[in-house]
């Protein structure tokens, strides 16, 4: 085979051609009779029994070119990339395919390179991070929702208050007619936890077991669908009401809610817990903002075809995820509603920062000559191996060892841009919006939180449904 007319196109492609001399054209077009006389019929000749010549005399020189391309093109491919050391980051398209008169076949590949990167500042970046602030108020929260999980409901004989849990009939009207959605029995409602539409619970408080009334309700503005904004009237009985007991917070409650004999022993485990996951965010955050910058920092155009391949793994992993769970992805979609195609584009901000922070961490790895060596690929091979179970001959049957020393050097690479990063204050406002997170329980990092943003969305649409 010949490699000639190399020519980087625009958009980090480029467009080669490759020679295949005759000799090797000849061995696939016979590859391909081979494969298809079987299915060929030819008059006076047993179905796969009639020579190549005499089905080339009736179809034509050309019947099996195609299927002898298709053979020798990936072939013809991989040898124009190791020789000519092209780093091509998709499949390629075939533009032409030519085959002369003497047999040679000349194929025109195009596809797109792994970009050229210019880094930026990757040491010394600064980013914002924030204080591990865990204080009593914060185990006392924590012990607070404990007890809420470990609570009585307790039967009453009095009117419903705030607090209570009744347990209730309902049907509402629009109109003097009874809407889709707006019905059940024996549902259980805790007033005063907002969960169902605004003045709805207020106007059961002071209602007795038994008790029938009529409630009127004006849906939000902001509501789905065709009740946002309409006035409903619900009837309303109530059969039971329960008062919530908390458990009293002492020895014997550490030791019905955890493994500690004593609540200072509890209280303490609580505050270590509480340390290590806020300081796992706050790393994990101060993490990613520093990527974010020197990703910023980096100047770099990224193929189309990258992007569209990770929003392809990432379709996949929810197709996996939904697999686990008895379902497709495509009947997800159809259940839910969700438009395909608006799906990738939500997935596609996730997909290029993924592809973004690796070209980054390959380029570092490269500037700074980071190398994995044969030990620390080894011992690599065999923890992965004990966390699977499995033996390091399976894994390394398993994972190729250019991808293993691949995500090797990114993580040197990461750990190095780390090493040198500078941590500062956060503003004002990012400290406070952190303060009000960390008192309503949300500890997850940002960067996985915007992993989370588009499974969030794609739930969002079946979310709506169990609402209505």
């Amino acid at each position: 085979m010949i490699v000639k007319n190399v020519e980087k196109k625009e958009k980090n492609s480029i467009a080669f051609q490759v020679e295949v001399d005759k000799n090797e054209f000849e061995q696939a077009v016979n590859n391909a009779y081979l494969k298809n006389k079987k299915n060929i019929s030819v008059p006076g000749f047993r179905k796969g029994k009639a020579p190549r010549m005499v089905i080339e005399g009736m179809y034509g020189a050309n019947v099996f070119y195609e299927d002898a391309i298709e053979e020798i093109s990936p072939k013809a491919f991989e040898y124009a990339i190791k020789e000519e050391n092209i780093k091509a980051v998709d499949r390629p398209s075939i533009t032409d395919a030519d085959v002369s008169d003497d047999k040679v076949l000349t194929l025109s590949f195009e596809t797109a390179l792994y970009p050229e990167v210019k880094l930026g500042q990757y040491k010394g970046i600064e980013a914002p991070k924030l204080e591990i602030n865990i204080t009593e108020s914060d185990v006392d929260a924590y012990i607070e929702e404990m007890r809420k999980r470990n609570a009585r409901q307790i039967p009453v004989d009095r009117p419903a208050k705030i607090g209570d849990t009744v347990v209730i009939d309902y049907e509402g009207y629009i109109d003097g007619q009874p809407f889709d959605g707006g019905k059940d029995e024996g549902t259980r409602l805790e007033l005063g936890s907002g969960q169902f539409v605004p003045g709805f619970e207020d106007q059961i408080v002071g209602m007795n077991a038994g008790e029938e009334r009529d409630i009127n309700i004006t849906f939000p503005e902001d509501y789905h669908k065709e009740l946002a904004g309409k006035q409903a009237v619900f009837k309303v009985k109530v059969n039971e009401i329960f008062e919530t007991e908390l458990p009293v917070v002492d020895d014997e409650f550490a030791k019905d809610v955890s493994e500690f004999d004593k609540l200072s022993d509890y209280r303490e485990a609580i505050m270590e817990q509480l340390v290590n996951s806020r300081t796992k965010v706050v790393e994990e955050d101060f993490g990613y903002n520093v990527l974010q910058k020197a990703v910023e920092n980096m100047e770099c155009d990224v193929p189309e075809a990258m992007i569209e391949e990770r929003m392809g793994d990432i379709l996949n992993e929810y197709d996996r995820n939904l697999m686990a769970r008895g379902m497709r992805l495509e009947e997800y979609m159809r259940l839910t509603g969700m438009d395909p195609v608006a799906f990738q584009n939500m997935l596609r901000p996730q997909a290029e920062e993924q592809v973004k922070t690796d070209i980054l961490l390959a380029a570092v790895a490269d500037a700074e000559n980071i190398q994995v060596s044969d030990e620390e690929l080894e011992e690599a091979v065999k923890n992965i191996a004990e966390a699977y179970h499995v033996s390091p001959e399976q894994i390394k049957a398993a994972v190729p060892a250019e991808s293993m020393i691949d995500d090797m050097r990114k993580k040197k690479a990461n750990d190095l841009i780390m090493e040198a990063a500078v941590a500062v204050a956060p503003a004002a406002e990012e400290a406070a919006e952190a303060s009000e997170e960390k008192s309503g329980g949300k500890k997850t990092s940002k960067r996985a939180s915007k992993k989370a943003a588009s499974s969030d969305a794609a739930e969002s649409s079946e979310a709506s449904s169990a609402a209505e």
